[in-house]
């Protein structure tokens, strides 16, 4: 029989149907059907579509309603105006909860004393609530960006700090055995060893830092409420308009989702041996 005539185990022919194999290689069905990902999601705003004015509209709103809100508050440039402000206080906040938070975890975790200087701090700021910390902010810096951006920073950089912490004290002894018969240097295996091993913990760190990053967010604007989506959401809860209350609250679950999954993009990027899709 010639070779062209055989087929790799496993594999299907024309006409006959999938091995076990094969059919074990394929995801489940409810990977492949978007209905079973935005099924739910469109069922849950139809019935809200339908039970929504059945409520008093000084309580609550409905879809429709709110999508309507949106156009007006888009074209008046109003919600453009205080998502931008919000936006450059939560950028400004993470990037500072990254740059600070990951060498300090991988200083951390490889001195010991660092680590035993620090342990206990953290873990007293870690646990307590943040919101109780806000008014005080608030009174050292003002009502101004700068006691925002310390809040959102406070709020993102223990999820940054302990993940990171977690995955460089994981990191395969193997791996910095053979970083030190190479006779690194200790930034060589920072750089080649410890940062690339804990790329997946970094990234779960980063995801959870920006929903905290997000709350924080909006409390620092609640207690300035000068700007930003808090304001806004203040502004018009306090006159009942309902509707206009749920445009940025919706703008904010989808800032979350979106900078979620632009993460999970970026780390299957930069570590494709990471699973960045769970």
């Amino acid at each position: 029989m010639s070779a062209v005539n055989e087929a790799p185990a496993g594999a299907a022919t024309v006409g006959q149907r999938p091995t076990a194999a094969a059919k074990k290689d394929r995801p489940p069905i409810w990977q492949r059907s978007a209905f079973y990902r935005y099924g739910f999601l469109i069922v849950i705003l139809l019935l809200w579509e339908i039970l929504g004015p059945l409520v008093n509209p000084i309580f609550f709103s409905y879809p429709s309603k709110i999508a309507v809100a949106f156009v007006n508050l888009t074209l008046s440039g109003e919600l453009i105006y205080y998502l931008l402000q919000s936006l450059q206080v939560l950028f400004y906040g993470l990037s500072f909860a990254i740059v600070i938070g990951i060498p300090l975890a991988v200083l951390m975790a490889r001195v010991k004393p660092v680590d035993w200087a620090l342990e206990l701090p953290v873990n007293a700021l870690y646990a307590t609530p943040m919101v109780a910390l806000v008014p005080i902010l608030v009174l050292w810096f003002g009502i101004y960006m700068t006691a925002k951006i310390i809040v959102v920073f406070l709020f993102a950089v223990f999820p940054i700090l302990i993940n990171t912490y977690q995955g460089v004290r994981e990191c395969d002894k193997n791996l910095l055995e053979v970083a030190r018969s190479f006779r690194s240097s200790e930034w060589q295996t920072w750089k080649e060893v410890l940062l690339p091993f804990a790329v997946p913990y970094i990234a779960a760190g980063i995801r959870l830092a920006i929903g905290r990053g997000l709350v924080g967010m909006v409390i620092a604007e609640f207690y300035t409420t000068i700007s930003g989506l808090g304001y806004m959401i203040t502004r018009y809860a306090n006159i009942f308009e309902m509707d206009k209350t749920f445009v940025p609250v919706i703008l904010l679950m989808f800032l979350g989702v979106t900078l979620t999954a632009l993460l999970k993009r970026l780390e299957r990027r930069i570590a494709p041996w990471s699973r960045a899709d769970t």
